[in-house]
């Protein structure tokens, strides 16, 4: 078998149940407990999480600052804002809308606060507004400004011949039109196998590349691993491979023009997954007036290919 490499951070240890590293969404597999958080945290996971989610957390803080400030107004008195309808529900609704244009600044005249308390408060309430929509203008900035790759890995790998060769093949494609510079990938495979008292340990090996990197990658590239004599999976057979408990776990880098800096991205794929005897569509072809079209759909898409 091929020689093994050091421990490339994810450990050696092992287990017979042991999941994958890494996700299909590139975050690492792991579950945290008794981990001290800090208030740096928040602006990593706000910056980080999807827009949707993002904005759902801007949504649910507006509402429970301005509901907080409506009970104070509502229980000290609405009277001191707006007069009184009678009923408590639409106090309160008239106390979070009085909320909503202070911690704004909006103030549109209807409803002001009358006497030191309700004008403190107000003020108060005011300056909490100008804090928070600085800190979201920041997080905005943040999320639109922070260096990440933006590459699609294919949803599987191939297993077939080619030139002659057994082959572990996936493919990977820039999500927008902008052209990778430089790109490079880095792939290595992780075993975890049985050792001594029923024990298991993850074994690492690094896999050689047809390609390790390119000038550049305006459309697709199918990387390829050829499972020659120096492979760590020449001693097993294609129906073997999808029965160990393997991940081969790439990390991608490329120089990105709107960040002038180079990106990473991590990715993985487990020998599980493996499909045998496919191959990749081609994913781009010349129009009438000999365009490259680039058809992101067909990324994904195989067909079977004779192993002979």
């Amino acid at each position: 078998m091929a020689k093994k490499i050091k421990d490339p951070g994810i450990g050696k240890s092992s287990n017979k149940h042991a999941k994958r590293f890494i996700n299909s969404d590139g975050s690492f597999n792991i579950k945290h407990i008794n981990r001290p958080s800090s208030l740096s945290e928040s602006y990593n996971y706000l910056i980080s999480i999807s827009w949707t989610k993002f904005f759902l957390w801007v949504v649910l803080g507006y509402t429970l600052v301005n509901a907080l400030f409506a009970i104070i107004y509502t229980f000290l008195g609405i009277s001191n804002i707006t007069e009184p309808t009678g009923s408590v529900f639409k106090d309160f609704l008239n106390a979070f809308f009085f909320s909503a244009q202070t911690i704004t600044t909006v103030g549109y005249g209807a409803m002001a606060p009358k006497g030191l308390v309700f004008g403190i408060i107000s003020s108060f309430e005011a300056l909490i507004g100008l804090l928070s929509f600085s800190f979201i203008t920041g997080l905005l900035y943040g999320r639109f400004s922070r260096p990440r790759a933006n590459i699609r890995f294919s949803s599987s790998m191939v297993y077939r011949k080619h030139n002659g060769v057994d082959c572990i093949m996936f493919r990977l494609m820039s999500r927008s039109a902008n052209v990778m510079i430089r790109p490079k990938i880095e792939a290595t495979l992780s075993l975890s196998q049985e050792s001594k008292g029923e024990k298991y340990v993850n074994n690492f090996y690094n896999l050689k590349l047809e390609r390790n990197s390119i000038t550049y990658l305006p459309t697709t590239w199918t990387i390829v691993h050829p499972i020659d004599e120096s492979s760590p999976l020449k001693e097993f057979s294609k129906e073997q491979l999808q029965k160990l408990n393997g991940e081969i776990l790439i990390l991608a880098s490329y120089y990105d023009e709107s960040f002038a800096q180079e990106v990473h991205q991590v990715h993985s794929y487990v020998l599980k997954n493996l499909k045998q005897d496919q191959k990749f569509i081609p994913a781009f072809y010349y129009d009438d007036d000999g365009y490259t079209i680039l058809d992101h759909n067909n990324l994904d898409k195989t067909l079977p290919h004779s192993s002979t």
